[in-house]
């Protein structure tokens, strides 16, 4: 049965950082990009990080570069969120997909994962 399970949501400050944990199981990661989403009340939902399993090549949105690092060991996928901004705060979910190929901004379509974990609050105040 594959399973992804998101954790690691929560409060922080501006200016914090959370780290989100997405444990995953029953498929082999290896032949998956996993990405993180997320989705903000009113607003669509938004690709934020990906990674290539096999790889480790990553992407990320531009609204996240230099500040969120995604990383994986073993079955479980990591977004590291630095420098938090009243921006970022948003249901945050991890999904995976298989694709031959994961060319240009492919990535940020959630039709292209097959795979969701049920979601985890980040939110940022004071």
């Amino acid at each position: 049965q594959v399973q992804l399970v998101e954790s690691g949501g929560g409060l922080a400050q501006p200016g914090g950082s959370l780290r989100l944990s997405c444990a995953t199981s029953g498929f082999v990661l290896d032949a998956y990009g996993v990405a993180w989403f997320r989705q903000a009340p009113g607003k669509e939902r938004e690709g934020v990080s990906w990674i290539l399993a096999a790889s480790e090549r990553t992407n990320y949105a531009d609204s996240v570069k230099e500040r969120f690092i995604i990383s994986r060991d073993r079955n479980t996928v990591y977004l590291q969120m630095n420098d938090l901004k009243p921006e970022d705060p948003a249901v945050y979910y991890c999904a995976a997909g298989r694709r031959r190929s994961w060319s240009g901004n492919v990535w940020r379509r959630a039709l292209e994962y097959g795979y969701w974990g049920q979601g985890t609050q980040v939110t940022v105040a004071p």
